[in-house]
């Protein structure tokens, strides 16, 4: 990565960022062990429909621009992609298993993700892991992208909580810019804040299922 501009360098200095790690590591654990149950209950339905792998594997770009595979409960169809990388069409989109739609209103496909944070490849707040094939379509637009890749990527952002979630590349631009934000502005009570609203949400969308990615 090429030298980082002062005032794009992130915020969080070596003793917050391993203050922050540690956090990540005990609330992925306590995550895994509260979410037991549900991750089960996702598993045998994923399964019972059409009997492919219940999680999906996908390749994404990390802290440093390293490569790692992010985990999900499977929302749609084992082919869904057969014709390149496609941004998903929301509640509408005909790829999505019947449960898979319920699964993503409700980001319970998100849960397989707590392991990602436990291994390292990702936080609980920090920018949404992007594939590099829509990287480089946002780098076209906007070459600040880079700056953003001095942090791992989060199970949820700053940029989720008030931007949502992302269809178009007018949204992803957007998203990059509140990433931005959050990469000059970090704090853990920051993190505690998004993550508190982020709980919140999830639990509104158990019982109100809202479209997403």
């Amino acid at each position: 990565m090429e030298q980082i501009p002062a005032q794009y360098r992130y915020a969080l200095t070596p003793t917050e960022r391993g203050i922050k790690r540690l956090f990540d590591i005990v609330a992925s654990i306590l995550g895994l062990i509260i979410f037991a149950i549900p991750i089960l209950i996702c598993y045998v339905l994923i399964k019972r429909e059409d009997g492919g792998p219940a999680i999906f594997k996908q390749e994404r770009v990390g802290r440093n621009g390293k490569l790692f595979h992010i985990l999900k409960f499977r929302s749609m169809r084992i082919d869904s992609e057969k014709e390149g990388p496609q941004l998903s069409e929301g509640d509408i989109d005909l790829r999505l298993l019947k449960c898979g739609r319920y699964l993503r209103a409700t980001h319970l496909d998100e849960i397989p993700q707590l392991l990602n944070v436990l291994w390292g490849d990702m936080s609980f707040v920090g920018p949404r892991p992007e594939r590099l094939y829509y990287i480089n379509l946002i780098k076209e637009n906007d070459a600040r992208y880079d700056y953003i890749l001095q942090m791992r990527p989060g199970l949820t952002s700053f940029a989720t909580i008030y931007n949502g979630y992302t269809h178009t590349m007018e949204e992803m631009l957007r998203r990059l810019r509140y990433d931005l934000f959050y990469l000059t502005h970090a704090s853990f009570g920051t993190d505690l804040l998004i993550i508190f609203r982020t709980v919140q949400q999830f639990i509104t969308s158990l019982f109100q299922p809202q479209t997403e990615e």
